[in-house]
């Protein structure tokens, strides 16, 4: 599993709570950088995925299953 996957599934994690922090609280701007990292999150884990497939095709083609 690529770094970018971990990575971005802890930055969504910290962002989904960030962002009910802002909600509870009313701190609109708490809120929007919550939406924020969970958004960078989920792109970081998607690039994360597409590593892993580039990975995995290239093991096969080169015979490192």
């Amino acid at each position: 599993m690529d770094k970018d996957r971990i990575e971005g599934a802890g930055k969504q994690a910290k962002g989904k709570v960030k962002e009910a922090w802002g909600k509870v609280t009313g701190d609109a701007k708490t809120e929007a950088e919550g939406k924020a990292d969970n958004a960078e999150g989920r792109v970081q884990n998607a690039v994360g995925g597409m590593k892993d497939s580039a990975r995995e095709a290239r093991d096969k083609v080169t015979g490192k299953e």
